[in-house]
């Protein structure tokens, strides 16, 4: 009899066990404290973009060639710190399904030590990008209202794969866009910082995310998919068209509607998301969170 056999059952230890002591193990080697890693003293130097330009929601509008250099920097350091703003809205989100998830699970089971080593990351990632939205001199933007009430429904009643699905997705976005601002030498250098921690441990949330996802549609029914697949899908919409608020035209100094109404229309920027997110799409479609509903959404949000 082989020694495999003879091993007790309660030793086994099952693949989400391994992916979360893998993410634990990571997260004492590889995690970082805001506080101390991003420089918060040196004062804002405008002659740097806030993100890369060409993630610009005005980039390649007729709009964006009459903007002078000053402009386009002001404007892309407004829309970097909207989008922080709508990070910490999501990751407020994100953390009380997370904990509502494992409430009174076992303590001493790795996912559960993960999921709160995941929840004190968000909080320093929270921190991290009100401190460096304020630092690029901009105002507190929020989502509006409908999608905040929206927000706290959905955290209140999103559950399992709806929930992990959905988190997925508005990290996945993030961390294309980062990626992109991290490596630019045009983007102020306290914010390349604050993208690069971001990047590096989202890398671990997206890991669990698809795990648990995958995990909790294991037997699910049809109806089950479709349902929450729609569910993630107006999440997902809900989510990317929150990013930039339409007030980061008028705080930069340009023609609010007008710039409103030409980001509406760039196929530059469209192209750019659709383009950042194709193995998102490849990974819902495996799941079977890809539905006819679904994509009406995605679309809609020019995620696909």
């Amino acid at each position: 009899m082989s020694s495999s056999t003879l091993r007790p059952r309660t030793q086994e230890r099952p693949r989400e066990q391994d992916v979360a002591r893998r993410l634990l193990d990571s997260a004492a080697v590889l995690a970082y404290d805001p506080a101390t890693e991003v420089d918060w003293e040196t004062p804002l130097d405008k002659d740097f973009h806030g993100a890369s330009p060409e993630w610009s929601t005005l980039y390649g509008t007729a709009y964006w060639n009459e903007l002078t250099d000053a402009q386009r920097k002001e404007l892309t350091r407004q829309e970097a710190a909207s989008v922080a703003s709508t990070g910490i809205w999501f990751e407020m989100i994100l953390q009380q399904m997370v904990l509502r998830d494992i409430y009174a699970k076992d303590p001493t089971d790795a996912t559960f030590q993960w999921a709160l080593t995941e929840i004190a990351e968000e909080c320093r990632h929270s921190i991290m990008f009100a401190r460096g939205a304020q630092k690029l001199g901009a105002p507190a933007y929020r989502p509006h209202r409908f999608a905040v009430e929206l927000g706290r429904v959905f955290k209140t009643v999103a559950f399992g794969e709806a929930a992990y699905a959905a988190i997925l997705v508005a990290e996945e976005v993030l961390d294309v866009m980062q990626r992109d601002w991290m490596r630019d030498e045009r983007v102020v250098p306290f914010v390349r910082t604050i993208n690069n921690i971001h990047v590096v441990e989202e890398s671990r949330h997206m890991k669990f995310a698809r795990d648990e996802t995958r995990k909790r549609l294991r037997g699910a029914g049809r109806l089950r998919r479709q349902v929450n697949a729609l569910v993630v899908a107006i999440a997902s919409y809900v989510i990317v068209t929150s990013m930039v608020n339409k007030n980061v035209y008028a705080n930069a100094g340009l023609d609010e509607e007008r710039a409103i109404g030409e980001a509406k229309a760039n196929e530059h920027h469209k192209s750019m998301m659709r383009s950042s997110c194709s193995g998102l799409m490849e990974f819902l479609a495996s799941a079977g969170l890809l539905t006819r509903p679904a994509l009406f959404f995605y679309k809609r949000a020019d995620l696909i």
